[in-house]
Order: C-alpha cells, then structure tokens, then sequence
C-alpha cells in the first residue's frame, strides 16, 4: 500500500540545489526537477518543496539522502499507512536531525514505554519539561519556524516514487 509525504528543502546554498534534487530522485527513481525560491530568512540560499508518494519507509530513505548536506535545512513527513506509523524528520544544521513518529493528524506520538523513561529518568520538573521538549523536537522546530513562515505560497511539485 502506497503512502505519500512531502520534503519540505527549507535553506539551500544555490550551489547544493541540483544535487539535492538528484537525491530525491535516487530514492524515489524518477527525474526530479523542483521550483527553487528565494529564501528570504537567508539571503543567497533557496527554498523548495515537493509531495511524493512511494511505499512505506520512503521519508526515512529521503531524509538518509539529504543529510549528507550538513548545510541544508530540511523536514520530511510521511504520512501513516496501513500497518505503518508515519514519521517526521527534521534536520538543522549543527543540530543534526531529529526523527518522531507522526499520527493521523501530524502529531508527535511518544509511546508509553518512551513516557515512563522520560519520567522515570527526570529528577525534577524542570528536566521532566527538558526531557518532553527535547523527545517533543522543540529546538528543531524553533530553529525552522522562520523559515516555514517565509515558505508561505511558494510552488509545490508533486512527484511519485516508481520503484
């Protein structure tokens, strides 16, 4: 059963672009030519996105293909499918990348066993609320938060995984 997602390139040097989409099209096994935009929270660097679709396990493959580029700050989301949790990866330079598994409505899911380490390993309120937004991706989100909101009604190419 097939899923889908989207690869959200949110700062890319000019000079990186082809070679990120060549990696989007090495996992996905199609040309992929995306429309780069300004970014305007970093002056010089661009800005893409893309939905995709492909068999579960697609988004982790993407975000493997990226990283590579320590310079590039991107997300990836995929979607649950039948059987398969959906998941989201982001990745800030410096910070490196942050992977949480995503309900139906996009939600960060912490399971329970997950919970009861947090809490188990918390010696005090303030490293239990340190603990749930480090397992929350809290810093990652702050870090792209200006760069999603400059993202606002840019071009999106949609794409299809063939293998």
């Amino acid at each position: 059963m097939p899923t889908r997602g989207v690869v959200y390139v949110h700062s890319t040097p000019l000079a990186v672009c082809s070679h990120v989409e060549w990696a989007i099209a090495r996992v996905l096994v199609a040309p992929v030519n995306l429309q780069w935009t300004a970014q305007p929270v970093d002056p010089g660097a661009r800005r893409a996105e893309c939905g995709w679709t492909g068999r579960p396990g697609t988004g982790a493959e993407l975000a493997a293909a990226l990283r590579q580029w320590p310079m590039i700050r991107f997300e990836v989301t995929e979607e649950p499918s039948a059987g398969v949790d959906g998941e989201r990866f982001m990745y800030v330079p410096g910070r490196g990348l942050f992977r949480a598994t995503v309900g139906a409505a996009g939600d960060i899911q912490l399971g329970e066993d997950r919970l009861r380490g947090i809490m188990a390993a918390a010696r005090a309120p303030e490293a239990l609320a340190h603990a749930l937004d480090k397992a929350l991706g809290t810093a990652w989100d702050a870090e792209l938060e200006p760069y999603r909101y400059a993202g606002d009604g840019a071009p999106v190419t949609l794409l299809t995984r063939v293998g």
